[in-house]
Order: structure tokens, then C-alpha cells, then sequence
């Protein structure tokens, strides 16, 4: 693979916070477009459901945009499908928690 000696040297200032947000961002552009391309939408079709403008869905598409929470909770709604994913963690319900206490006696 050929790289950009240039490009190298400033990835190497970059900071680890700043590399994860970076990879993030692209991976988040990347599933939207997975997603469009599975339901064969446009672009400006996705950017009609959105009603925003083709040129800041294009800046959101680009893996450079920080996306807030809440604008990939409205793409994910509109779109019907999950931008990204974290585990989960359920609490137990009152009576899970009675059952432990009474086995724990």
C-alpha cells in the first residue's frame, strides 16, 4: 500500500483521543452509507427524509462532522436501523433482588 509521507508525519502528532474520535467518525459516515446503499437511497433522498440540506448531509458523510448523539438518534430513527451500538446493562428487577438476598441467607 502506498502511503503519504506528509500525512504519516501529522497522523504521528495526532493524540489517541483524537485518532478514536477520527476512526469513529468515518465509521459512523460508513455505516450511514451502508445503510443508504441497502436501501437504495440517494443522498439527496436521504437528506429530503432529514430535511436538511444535501451539502450538510454531505459534510455529516464526509467521516470529518462530529455528529452529536441526538443527530445519530434522528438518522437511526429515520433510517430504521442502528448507527452504532453499545452493550447494555439491565438492572436486576425488586424481586431478582429479593431472590438473591434470600439465597444469600
Amino acid at each position: 500500500m502506498k502511503t503519504n509521507r506528509i500525512m504519516d508525519e501529522i497522523r504521528e502528532t495526532i493524540s489517541p483521543e483524537m485518532k478514536m474520535q477520527m476512526e469513529l467518525s468515518v465509521a459512523i459516515a460508513n455505516r450511514i452509507y451502508e445503510i443508504l446503499e441497502k436501501k437504495g437511497m440517494t443522498q439527496k433522498e436521504f437528506a429530503q427524509l432529514m430535511g436538511k440540506t444535501e451539502t450538510e448531509v454531505s459534510r455529516w458523510l464526509s467521516g470529518t462532522h462530529n455528529l452529536t448523539m441526538a443527530t445519530i438518534c434522528k438518522i437511526s430513527a429515520a433510517l430504521g436501523e442502528k448507527i452504532i451500538g453499545v452493550p447494555t446493562y439491565s438492572y436486576p428487577t425488586v424481586e431478582e433482588k429479593r431472590m438473591i438476598v434470600a439465597e444469600s441467607l
